[in-house]
């Protein structure tokens, strides 16, 4: 057996991933298997209708890669529908924030495609028992995690009310919400289907064109043409160097790596203790994300572009601004970290198959053309950055966190805390935090965590590590019901 250290959303999915490692899998059967089970008890944040990225170490020591499972732009065949079919909805969650929900706000959906191509890769036990967990939970009911728990006291009404098969599921006959021996009708049979044909059932399959003929049944434009031609795409990970580590991000065209490589870059030689420095290379980062990454027609170019004035003026460029992570981390220097999101959720729940389905096109920091703005088939944008790490003394690491716009910054100060600082992984984690928000506008805000009063609004960071001397260590956020296990 492999030993793995593991840090999950929540009891529930350790406990699974734990099992699957004692049953002879690796890291990446963990991961994948924790992965499964927040997709049925992280209500609201993930579901099998999530987008998401894995970036991995291999086991032989080669470059990590990132698979690409985000978000695709339906709308091959539904250009009748362009526009329509959404809703705006206000919520305090967040510090306030408006939502857009309907079947119009339903993306295509990636994240299982690439735990498939994970699992092809580097898989060791078959598919369909890394659905077995999540598909007894499923069947047997369960509680909400304790992150649904609070979003959904937010927006259970507004968000999961309008829909018939949303409402049953969450809500008693008095319209309060149910945390405990949820079970959503379908869920289970869908989870079985994908265990038992593989993960093109939801993209090829009766599955997936069930999803999709219900979205465009209520005016939404994601058709199983637009599931049909969904591939998950490998890709080099983005790197940066610190203090002996070789960090490899999450890669355009997601933003979220290129946030996080560069912040590493500029963080290099200053700690935490530094926060006018921080906040420099927040504001400097963080501001070139809304002033080009969000709008620009080649990210990839102008990430590059931006990489190389870091590295090449240093401290010079400064003066020019609802999620579900697993880190996985084994003996033999493999390390996986998966962080998949389906948005707020739509509200709907797909007739007949127990998935409750994304609002990723209305997520508008995901999407700065607009409702339906992008060709169909275009990656959306995305926030997400799982990191992985290996030292040039052996070490390996796998971190990451959810958290919005809050990712990026969360996970560079756990990597500054860590690197720069000396602290422990878990003390890392768990230091307070500091955030800006909408730098270089008139919102512009710093905000910082009261170190009394750790809260999610700052992610949810969780790491795995195996030392040099061959030491698993695993640690999971406060700010979240995060669960650690090492097996050996």
């Amino acid at each position: 057996m492999t030993s793995v250290a593991i840090a999950a959303p929540n009891v529930a999915a350790a406990d699974a991933a734990e099992a699957i490692v004692r049953a002879g899998g690796n890291a990446i059967d963990a991961a994948i298997t924790a992965a499964f089970v927040a997709m049925v008890n992280e209500v609201g944040l993930v579901s099998p209708s999530a987008g998401g990225f894995l970036t991995i170490q291999p086991p032989d020591g080669s470059a990590p890669v990132t698979i690409d499972g985000w978000m695709d732009m339906p709308g091959r065949t539904a250009a009748g529908h362009l526009g329509q079919g959404t809703w705006d909805v206000e919520s305090v969650y967040g510090g306030g924030v408006v939502l857009t929900i309907g079947a119009g706000s339903v993306a295509t959906h990636g994240a299982i495609a690439a735990f498939g191509e994970a699992h092809r890769r580097w898989g060791r036990l078959p598919w369909a028992e890394l659905l077995a967990p999540a598909i007894d939970i499923a069947r047997s009911g369960f509680r909400l995690s304790a992150a649904s728990r609070y979003y959904l006291e937010y927006v259970h009404e507004s968000i999961f009310g309008w829909d018939a098969a949303s409402r049953a599921a969450l809500h008693d006959e008095h319209g309060a919400l149910i945390d405990t021996d949820l079970v959503v009708p379908d869920l289970a049979d869908s989870l079985s289907m994908i265990a038992r044909l593989g993960a093109g059932e939801l993209y090829t399959g009766d599955l997936g064109r069930a999803i999709a003929q219900d979205v465009l049944d209520r005016g939404g434009i994601l058709g199983p043409e637009d599931l049909a031609e969904y591939t998950p795409v490998v890709r080099p990970s983005l790197t940066a160097r610190m203090e002996g580590w070789t960090l490899a991000t999450n890669p355009p065209p997601a933003v979220g790596g290129v946030c996080v490589a560069a912040m590493l870059r500029l963080m290099a030689g200053h700690g935490l203790e530094d926060r006018d420095h921080l906040l420099r290379v927040q504001r400097r980062v963080l501001g070139e994300r809304l002033r080009v990454f969000d709008h620009t027609d080649d990210l990839e170019r102008d990430a590059a572009a931006f990489l190389d004035l870091v590295d090449r003026d240093g401290l010079g460029a400064l003066e020019s601004g609802s999620t579900a992570h697993v880190s996985t981390t084994d003996g033999s220097g493999t390390a996986c970290a998966v962080t998949i999101s389906s948005g707020y959720g739509s509200g709907m729940i797909a007739r007949g198959t127990g998935i409750w389905l994304n609002n990723c096109l209305g997520e508008q920091e995901l999407n700065p053309r607009g409702l339906h703005g992008l060709p169909p088939g275009s990656r959306l944008l995305s926030n997400m950055a799982p990191t992985v790490g290996r030292h040039v003394d052996g070490g390996v690491l796998a971190i990451g966190s959810p958290g919005a716009d809050r990712i990026t910054t969360a996970i560079v100060q756990a990597l500054t805390g860590l690197v720069e600082d000396g602290l422990t992984l878990q003390e890392a984690i768990d230091h307070p935090r500091v955030h800006l928000h909408r730098p270089g506008t008139a919102q512009e805000e710093i905000k910082v965590e009261d170190p009394d009063d750790l809260t999610m609004y700052f992610g949810g960071v969780s790491g795995t590590m195996l030392t040099a001397e061959g030491t698993l260590v695993a640690a999971a956020d406060p700010r979240r019901s995060g669960a650690v296990r090492i097996v050996s």
